[in-house]
């Protein structure tokens, strides 16, 4: 589906314009065209491969989707695919932008992604300044957008990560909630990851050496969305450490809870024991025993048993196992 088709000249715009004209303007000295799609059909993409003379394999990874973040050069032009990653309540959703950048042209393909760049390109068009640099500008306004939207998802992810440890030695009996918890936000953290660490190697080569003719003005800004991504790197390194930690010490306080158990079944159990004994050994049918005709037999056993069975509470209440 076409969002928008817009013909920009020195910076400014000059109209939206239909796609069937978009091969004239780009002939225009000074004039480029930014067009932005979300979820196309096959036909729509073989228009835009006519028009802006696409290569066929960037627009077959674009139509096949489920790519990997990554920077392709073809001759003068930069094909480019990043991730988004946005919150749904608590739902990670993940999807896809396709950018093909060329001298004069930006093309975006958005792919299972809610969030548009309309609010991108209304900041391009607020600063003609930068927006006369052209398609290098519009790439980097566009892969900007898209890291910015990581670290609402980074914030989330501490917050969820810090109220699953308080919940660890809150309470005793929510360790298996824990885990589960642990472990989808551990998913959660690696889909984020899978986002990332590709794109730092794709935006490393926009900036510094050799660098596409396109992105020559630019480099200074790819260098600062390469920052940000490292900073989004270094923390999900230290979110999957703290995860893994915590996974450790989950388990390890379920063996504790697990320990405590079988400290009171032993308790109890040995208590019960006294009980069995002392019933097993007065309980035997032999006609010579002693007491057996004692009038204060009964009575002397069952407390000899309760005293025997209170000592022995006792003597594991202290110890900590009751």
């Amino acid at each position: 589906m076409l969002i928008n088709c817009v013909a920009y000249q020195e910076g400014k715009k000059l109209s939206d314009i239909p796609v069937e004209d978009i091969s004239e303007y780009l002939k225009q000295p000074g004039c480029f065209v930014w067009v932005a799609l979300r979820d196309p059909d096959p036909r729509e993409l073989a228009t835009m491969q006519e028009e802006f003379g696409l290569h066929e394999l960037a627009v077959e990874d674009a139509s096949r989707g489920h790519q990997r973040p990554k920077l392709e050069e073809y001759g003068d032009s930069v094909f480019t695919v990043v991730h988004t990653v946005n919150l749904n309540g608590d739902e990670l959703c993940a999807g896809e932008v396709a950018i093909f950048a060329g001298p004069n042209y930006v093309l975006s393909v958005r792919r299972d992604s809610a969030q548009g760049f309309l609010g991108v390109r209304a900041r391009a068009e607020r600063e003609p300044r930068l927006l006369k640099m052209g398609s290098g500008f519009v790439l980097y306004a566009l892969m900007d957008a898209v890291v910015d939207r990581y670290f609402p998802v980074v914030d989330k992810l501490e917050s969820d990560l810090e109220s699953i440890e308080d919940r660890i030695f809150g309470g005793k009996g929510a360790q298996r909630d824990n885990i589960e918890r642990l472990y989808d936000l551990k998913r959660n953290t690696l889909v984020l990851r899978h986002a990332v660490i590709p794109l730092m190697d794709a935006v490393d080569r926009l900036h510094g050496g050799r660098v596409p003719d396109l992105a020559a003005q630019t480099q200074d800004y790819f260098r600062d969305v390469h920052d940000h991504l490292l900073r989004i790197a270094g923390r999900l390194d230290s979110i999957r450490d703290t995860i893994a930690t915590a996974i450790q010490v989950t388990l390890s306080m379920v063996t504790i809870e697990e320990n405590d158990i079988n400290k009171k079944l032993a308790a109890y159990a040995a208590i019960f024991a006294v009980f069995t004994a002392f019933a097993g050994v007065w309980g035997m049918n032999f006609e010579f025993m002693p007491e057996l005709k004692w009038k204060y037999g009964y009575p002397t056993a069952v407390c000899i048993m309760f005293a025997v069975c209170g000592y022995l509470y006792y003597r594991f209440k202290k110890s900590g196992w009751l």
